[in-house]
């Protein structure tokens, strides 16, 4: 299976689009694309494992947001609202129906943000490690715990965020700040969307508190914990792909049979 990469601008904004699927469903609008979003500083690179386990049965796009995984910095700050637009029409422009939206750390606030402003397309939202805690909202406290996962991370992680994070070390300090003040929390509560929270039993960043309440905070929430780090998709890519599979399957079985109503509260799982 081999990926079909295309990078096309959207209002002069450069996006990366690396799209696996089974035989023949490049262009699949019949059934979901399911949207992969990296981190800040991180590239399509920390999804590769993932999603080669998920191109299986789904149409998947991994994305390259302007800046990052070497396309050329933007030269100012892109607001998350913008953010989630491009990703939305670029995975769009090249023949995508539905989208079920996956975003892990920094791409969990650009995923929320799409599916805030754009619910007739975004279908469900996944996010892993998702940031920021609040309780944690400092840039000493996010460094901190950055090292700390470096801990907790396999040695080829670790290279992959090493030089993601040099080849895009203009764009990441630029997106820094507005990522750290980011409110996440005040956004998941008004999707209409189902949202799933994942993540890795040890991660320092994504702490158990702060996702559990992001959870249950959501109109149709869960939470599910693999054993792993911040980038616990990359620990268990099979386990995270089943467990994208079963989410969105469930979801359209509930949302068959209540049209798409609220089913409310948050559910806890751990799927080791």
């Amino acid at each position: 299976m081999r990926a079909q990469v295309r990078t096309i601008e959207i209002e002069g904004l450069p996006v990366r689009l690396r799209t696996l699927a089974p035989a023949g469903r490049l262009r699949d609008t019949l059934a979901p694309t399911v949207v992969l979003v990296h981190g800040i500083g991180m590239s399509h690179r920390s999804f590769a494992r993932t999603q080669r386990h998920l191109a299986r049965t789904h149409r998947t796009v991994a994305v390259d947001l302007p800046g990052f995984g070497g396309l050329p910095p933007v030269g100012r700050t892109v607001p998350f609202e913008e953010l989630g637009d491009l990703v939305v029409r670029a995975v769009r422009s090249r023949g995508a129906g539905d989208l079920v939206l996956v975003g892990q750390s920094m791409g969990t606030q650009v995923v929320v943000e799409a599916a805030l402003r754009h619910p007739d397309v975004v279908s469900a939202v996944v996010l892993v490690g998702p940031v920021v805690d609040p309780a944690r909202r400092t840039l000493v406290q996010q460094a901190l715990d950055l090292a700390r996962d470096g801990f907790v991370e396999d040695a080829r992680m670790n290279a992959v965020v090493l030089t993601d994070y040099l080849r895009s070390l203009r764009q990441y300090v630029r997106q820094l700040g507005p990522m750290l003040r980011y409110r996440t929390e005040d956004v998941v509560p008004a999707l209409v969307q189902p949202v799933l929270v994942v993540r890795g039993d040890r991660d320092p960043i994504g702490r158990r508190d702060w996702a559990a309440a992001l959870a249950a905070s959501a109109r149709r929430g869960a939470l599910v914990e693999l054993p792993g780090g911040h980038h616990v998709q990359d620990r268990q890519p099979v386990a995270f792909a089943r467990l994208v599979d079963e989410f969105r399957r469930v979801q359209t079985t509930e949302d068959a049979l209540t049209g798409g109503a609220p089913a409310g509260g948050a559910t806890t799982g751990d799927a080791r």
